[in-house]
């Protein structure tokens, strides 16, 4: 039976360096998350000189940092005595967050790369979809950190996901009509719609996520 008193325990135990790469990690997504706030801000502001690549190249620096701090966790797990079920559960987590921060990483380069010219009536409304796809894997992270150290706190915070997911789909919709009623020219259009659904496609995955949480959180508590 579930043991509330055990379920405040961290699943690493007494391993604090496994601790501490497990919150380094999030804290990387969660800062890449700011990151590509302001490099789309930059972008529709026409801020893309020398700070706008200078913003990509720390993302860029930050997904390599990730991809250490992972092969650190995956070494350490495997000394660890973790029951294998919860070190596969973790494996797979952290591959699937390492997603997140590839696509944040992606949608930074075709930013930079396609320049999208998203008219200015637009930009307040491609801006609340950013900030709520930020919200949303911030959140997510919320719901990694109480995996580890609350597991009664996981599906509160994973609900968070799924309202922020939710959100998405009526803001990205919104946005998409707005586009196509426009006047804009369909090439245009479709490579408009294109950029949103790639950041829409971002609280997709963060729920994805949120969901396997909820189903690891179960799995420990029995």
């Amino acid at each position: 039976m579930f043991n509330f008193k055990n379920s405040k325990l961290s699943l690493f135990g007494n391993s604090k360096n496994l601790e501490k790469d497990m919150d380094e990690f999030v804290s990387i997504l969660s800062e890449v998350g700011i990151s590509f706030k302001l490099i789309v801000k930059d972008f529709l502001s026409h801020a893309t000189g020398e700070n706008f690549e200078q913003r990509i190249e720390k993302i860029t620096a930050k997904e390599s940092r990730a991809d250490t701090v992972v092969k650190q966790i995956e070494y350490a797990l495997y000394e660890e005595t973790l029951i294998p079920d919860a070190r596969s559960d973790v494996l797979r987590l952290l591959e699937h967050l390492d997603e997140i921060i590839g696509m944040y990483q992606g949608n930074c380069y075709r930013f930079s790369i396609q320049r999208p010219d998203f008219p200015q009536e637009l930009h307040a409304d491609l801006l609340s979809l950013t900030d709520t796809a930020v919200d949303c894997v911030e959140t997510l992270c919320l719901t990694v950190r109480s995996f580890f150290r609350d597991v009664r706190s996981v599906r509160d915070n994973a609900h968070k996901v799924t309202f922020y997911e939710k959100e998405s789909d009526i803001k990205s919709s919104d946005l998409a009509r707005r586009i196509f009623s426009s006047n804009l020219n369909l090439d245009q259009k479709m490579h408009l719609r294109y950029f949103v659904e790639k950041i829409d496609s971002i609280c997709d995955r963060a729920e994805d996520i949120a969901d396997e949480l909820i189903i690891y959180s179960i799995k420990r508590s029995v």
